[in-house]
């Protein structure tokens, strides 16, 4: 992997869907079962979303969810198939590290596909997670029909003025 070479932005809510479909799009074996993709991009025009630009391109986004004032969750996050292993989950992570600290979040979750079902794109998917410092909580069965979800956790060090 190498360090991500670009810039993030805040997506408005209007042109959010609109840019973040062609980059969930490139990755069908993450984002394959349409009614989970399209609730993904609705999302989006609903909750804080942010855009990873590299090469002219918007290569990769994440979407947040606030629960409660101290914990939020990564609702989404993707990157476009010709930018995998380009840093830029990792920075996208780190820049709503940064903004959730920023306003007092302490906790910060997130949801994948579990290990008691086998899958390769899944497997990459939590070794990413744990890189990125998320410790798995608990694995869920019936949240997802079909699906176990494993719930990942991490605190998040406060901002100090």
């Amino acid at each position: 992997m190498t360090s991500f070479q670009g810039t993030i932005e805040q997506l408005s809510p209007r042109d959010a869907a609109a840019r973040c479909e062609p980059i969930l799009r490139s990755i069908p074996e993450w984002f394959g079962i349409e009614e989970s993709t399209r609730g993904y991009l609705e999302a989006t025009a609903r909750l804080p979303t942010w855009v990873a630009r590299m090469e002219g391109r918007d290569a990769g986004f994440v979407t947040i969810e606030r629960h409660f004032t101290e914990a939020a969750d990564i609702h989404c996050i993707a990157v476009h198939r010709d930018f995998h292993g380009r840093g830029i989950g990792s920075a996208l992570v780190a820049h709503a590290q940064t903004w959730l600290a920023g306003q007092g979040v302490k906790f910060l979750q997130v949801k994948t596909m579990g290990p008691s079902k086998p899958n390769r794109e899944y497997a990459l998917t939590l070794r990413f997670y744990l890189r990125a410092g998320f410790t798995p909580l608990e694995e869920l069965h019936g949240l997802w029909p079909g699906f176990p979800c494993l719930i990942l956790i991490k605190s998040l060090e406060p901002v100090r003025a």
